[in-house]
């Protein structure tokens, strides 16, 4: 998480150079892939400077690179492909502090259409997929105590922090649709982390909803 984390700032930062973003949004805006003389015409730079920044943001994973020829011509004669431009495949996320709320999309869609399958109460669906998934999350991460579940924390943005035998989430990846939606939500939060102590198990801590501002509803106490 933290690699990814570095590669999207270092993706997000190669646009802060301005031509740089402005061959980025020529080539966006274009329905097919395009090429670098094309490219250098539309922005006003040098073929150079163009291919220089069009490869760097294909480096930073901004822009694919696809081969093709463009004339329609096949076989011996037809030249070599021409290297193209189009956006990447993938997508690119930034947000400091972090937000998962992607993920908090996930589990309410998938509450919905259980609930709609079952009959089950779509709040009590939540709830059981929320806690789930926290186990899933906690045994991927080897079962190895208290350090494995709180590094699972740490890699979906709840920046847990030891505040005597206590641990307190210093930020709510859900904080908007927290704060809208508190008790909703919030009771999401506590059953994805109990489930991720649980999943890791042996930690020594348990969850309970401790709201207090600036941090997360969620506060890891020593188990009695």
């Amino acid at each position: 998480m933290a690699d990814d984390r570095t590669e999207n700032l270092e993706a997000v930062a190669a646009l802060a150079e301005p031509t740089r973003r402005r061959l980025y949004d020529h080539v966006v805006r274009q329905p097919d892939p395009v090429g670098r003389d094309e490219a250098a015409v539309a922005v006003g730079v040098p073929r150079a400077t163009a291919a220089f920044h069009l490869d760097r943001l294909a480096d930073d994973g901004l822009l694919d690179v696809v081969r093709m020829r463009r004339t329609g011509r096949t076989g011996p004669g037809a030249g070599r492909p021409a290297k193209l431009y189009k956006r990447a495949a993938t997508w690119v996320r930034v947000s400091l502090p972090e937000r998962r709320y992607e993920l908090a999309g996930e589990l309410l869609a998938a509450a919905v259409e259980d609930a709609d399958g079952s009959g089950e109460r779509p709040r009590e669906a939540l709830d059981r997929r929320a806690r789930v998934l926290g186990e899933e999350m906690g045994r991927a991460a080897g079962s190895g105590g208290a350090d494995a579940a709180l590094a699972v924390l740490e890699e979906n943005g709840f920046e847990p922090r030891s505040e005597g035998d206590a641990v307190v989430l210093v930020n709510c990846p859900f904080h908007a649709l927290a704060q809208r939606h508190p008790q909703l939500v919030c009771q999401m939060n506590l059953q994805l982390v109990d489930g991720v102590l649980a999943g890791a198990g042996g930690t020594g801590l348990s969850a309970h909803l401790c709201p207090e501002k600036g941090h997360c509803c969620v506060r890891l106490e020593p188990e009695a």
